[in-house]
């Protein structure tokens, strides 16, 4: 894999200057900011969410743009901390890197993101990587941060448990009784490493034939074991009213990794917005990028970031 930067990427900025990752199956675009500093500085790779969401944390299936995870970047850069940011193979200037869909499979972004951390450590601009995953990016995070070595991780709004039980406790008490038997049993077989061509075809959208060995390959891998399993510096941020990820989720993290860090910011929703209010103010902060992120969170970054000791 090889680095390609616009020119002058090697100055001191503070806007983005677009950097690549290249892959043997396609490029993955991203932005890069690095601040104004005399000596290598922390790097922070961030991570977007699950769906069609791009490097700046806004998705395509929904309207406007918050653009929480470029406000994020652009705080830490701010506070001198470098950062990278991708779209996510096969989303928007990535989009040429999408696999089929049949041939996609949870490691290949987990094996993106490994990537950039073995770009970011080779750099001698950057003291230390830190992963900083939102999301279901905080899984993809957390088995990089293993995979390639980065020296500190964070998961922001992550959940602890597995996929399939994240979706069981979405549809549990919303789907008529011979449908939920229906849907339990693709899970399981889906949890089992099976096919199956058996899933009710009122969730087709779901469980679709060219889907299901991407579902198979996401729900091996639980949160709470891949957090245990990191051996770096950890930090768990959530936050209060978050009406996507409970607090709960957090705290489950934190109990299945003892050292970590735990923060639990009041007030903060799922998009790193202060949004203390009934739900067509969380929906209207979905598209509002006038609306900063929470300032406890870059407080909690930025802190934990410097701390991570260099490589």
């Amino acid at each position: 894999m090889t680095l390609a930067v616009a020119a002058g990427a090697g100055a001191a900025a503070v806007a983005d200057q677009p950097i690549v990752l290249d892959t043997p199956t396609g490029k993955i675009a991203g932005s890069l900011i690095v601040p104004a500093s005399k000596g290598p500085m922390p790097v922070a790779l961030i991570i977007a969410g699950s769906g069609p969401t791009d490097r700046n944390g806004n998705s395509s299936a929904l309207p406007g743009a918050h653009n929480s995870l470029m406000l994020l970047a652009q705080a830490l850069g701010d506070a001198g901390i470098a950062s990278v940011r991708y779209d996510k193979r096969g989303i928007a200037a990535s989009q040429p890197a999408a696999a089929s869909e049949a041939d996609l499979r949870f490691e290949t972004y987990v094996d993106d993101a490994a990537g950039w951390i073995a770009m970011l450590r080779r750099d001698p601009r950057f003291s230390s990587v830190t992963v900083v995953g939102h999301s279901e990016g905080s899984l993809i995070g957390m088995l990089a941060t293993k995979k390639a070595g980065a020296n500190g991780f964070v998961s922001v709004a992550g959940v602890a448990r597995g996929a399939a039980d994240v979706l069981r406790t979405q549809f549990a008490g919303k789907l008529p009784p011979a449908l939920a038997a229906q849907n339990e049993a693709a899970l399981v077989s889906l949890e089992g490493g099976r096919t199956t061509t058996n899933a009710p075809k009122e969730l087709a959208a779901l469980y679709r034939d060219s889907v299901q060995p991407y579902l198979i390959s996401w729900f091996k891998y639980v949160p709470a074991d891949g957090i245990a399993a990191l051996d770096v510096p950890v930090l768990i941020v959530q936050g209060t009213t978050d009406i996507q990820v409970a607090v709960s989720e957090a705290e489950a993290l934190k109990k299945a990794r003892p050292q970590a860090h735990l923060t639990i910011i009041p007030g903060m929703n799922h998009v790193l917005k202060m949004v203390d209010a009934p739900m067509p103010a969380h929906l209207a902060s979905y598209s509002d990028p006038a609306l900063p992120v929470a300032p406890a969170l870059v407080t909690a970054l930025v802190d934990f970031v410097r701390a991570v000791p260099a490589r």
